[in-house]
């Protein structure tokens, strides 16, 4: 499944910085819920997760892929990109977040084309930078969609 089979502009957005860790999870994991893509237990799935293995899904410095397991609530698979103003840390001594990309999948194998380019831009700097200094969620979908090679065909 390429890129542009997982992420709809819509589901791409640019918020505020929450107040809490937890409320970043629901807010990255809100454009999938509203989409149909995965139920409300989904996102509290992965708070729970959090609070007993700790954030396993912060990358690198400003990214964080946020996904739980199939089980816990994923109907389709999708992307959604949230771009925050001002960074997030989900603990005190990780990373600053600001690039919030959520993941519903349905198994280990069907997104794996996918997350090759998420890979190529998570391992970036200068391209992550790029996405997060846009204020449009448009120019956001549309750097991530130009980093995909298959999309390009």
């Amino acid at each position: 499944m390429r890129l542009s089979d997982m992420l709809r502009v819509e589901n791409v957005r640019v918020a505020e910085k929450p107040d809490r860790w937890q409320d970043a999870i629901r807010l990255a994991i809100h454009p999938l819920l509203e989409s149909g893509c995965v139920e409300a237990r989904y996102a509290e799935a992965i708070i729970r997760a959090t609070e007993q293995v700790g954030p396993y899904y912060v990358l690198t410095e400003e990214v964080a892929l946020i996904h739980g397991r199939p089980e816990d609530g994923v109907i389709k698979e999708q992307l959604a990109v949230t771009v925050l103003r001002d960074p997030i840390r989900f603990s005190a001594d990780g990373f600053d977040v600001r690039l919030l990309v959520a993941l519903a999948a349905r198994d280990s194998r069907s997104h794996i084309d996918a997350m090759k380019v998420l890979a190529g831009i998570f391992m970036d700097k200068r391209q992550i930078d790029g996405i997060v200094a846009l204020e449009d969620a448009e120019a956001i979908y549309r750097a991530f969609i130009d980093a995909d090679p298959a999309s390009q065909s």
